[in-house]
């Protein structure tokens, strides 16, 4: 067993309430663990709602992600714009320009944490010289790459959004990006589907998983909620920190992951009934937040169904 998890089983069972993400940061930070899952199961065991467990779970999945991100940076993906997060639907560029340098232009439509971001990863398709030229012709997808900018960056504008209807603490913003100048360092190695936006799917559903399965043992911990439960809280969390150290583009890890994810969907209704038991302000923000379970179910199941397809090939080759 991980030292995290079984830190959710001697540590107290209180966490301190926090209502900004200006209060949350400064905790994240201090989380001692370095493994992302550590961190994200450590995190989740802090945080006094759905709200703060999700931030740890995502902040993990980044730095699992990109693994030389600076500790102190509240780093932010930015992938999705009007016409979604496919990659033809990206319409960003990253062009190479003849000084050696990058030019990043577009804009991104919902960006976690962006309001609060010190690094954004922007995600744009590759044009220019040093690139080839752009390539996405008919049926052919575009080349996309991972741009880091820094907040403040000239020409890095962002709108805050409303508040949503879950977690409403977790800001999202706009990303506007105007002819942003950036050395050629500045983009991360690799495709940037293969690479990043890709796996981040499945990263982000393990470690935000992790985090809120943390969160609830402690509560039910703290409420003296049936054995039976925290047992299944331990052995869930188990198999994520398993799924956590596969690669993460292996159909075996999505056939594992999914059976995981059912596991706590399980356990969420369970807890969604105690909660309603309990009552009082930590009861009705579960029951506001338990909405969160079921974004992105549709893809989920897509995923797990051509992991199952890879795996009745011959030798279950990964895409």
């Amino acid at each position: 067993m991980i030292p995290a998890i079984e830190q959710c089983l001697r540590a107290e069972a209180r966490a301190d309430a926090v209502e900004t993400v200006a209060q949350w940061w400064p905790r994240w930070c201090a989380i001692a663990a370095a493994a992302p899952i550590e961190r994200a199961i450590a995190g989740g065991f802090a945080a006094d709602r759905v709200a703060w467990a999700f931030a740890c779970g995502y902040q993990a999945a980044l730095r699992a992600l990109v693994p030389d991100l600076p500790t102190d940076a509240m780093a932010a993906f930015c992938v999705t714009e009007e016409g979604g997060n496919r990659p033809r639907d990206i319409q960003t560029t990253i062009t190479h320009l003849a000084d050696g340098t990058v030019s990043v232009s577009g804009a991104k439509r919902w960006t976690t944490f962006g309001p609060n971001s010190s690094l954004l990863l922007v995600v744009g398709r590759e044009v220019g010289a040093v690139a080839g030229g752009e390539r996405g012709g008919r049926g052919e997808r575009p080349r996309l790459r991972v741009a880091r900018v820094p907040a403040g960056t000239p020409g890095l504008s962002l709108v805050a959004m409303p508040a949503t209807r879950f977690v409403p603490e977790v800001p999202h913003s706009r990303v506007l990006l105007a002819e942003v100048r950036l050395p050629a360092s500045a983009l991360l190695a690799g495709d940037g589907y293969a690479a990043c936006v890709k796996p981040f799917r499945t990263l982000e559903d393990t470690y935000v998983t992790a985090a809120v399965l943390a969160y609830l043992l402690r509560e039910a911990r703290a409420r003296d909620w049936p054995a039976s439960l925290r047992e299944r809280l331990v052995a869930t969390l188990t198999a994520l920190a398993a799924v956590a150290s596969a690669a993460a583009d292996s159909p075996l890890t999505h056939v594992a992951l999914e059976g995981a994810l059912r596991w706590a969907h399980q356990i969420y209704e369970e807890g969604s009934a105690l909660w309603l038991a309990a009552g009082g302000d930590a009861a009705a923000r579960w029951q506001r937040d338990a909405a969160l379970f079921a974004v992105a179910g549709t893809a989920r199941a897509q995923r797990a169904a051509r992991a199952w397809q890879q795996l009745s090939t011959s030798g279950g080759a990964n895409e």
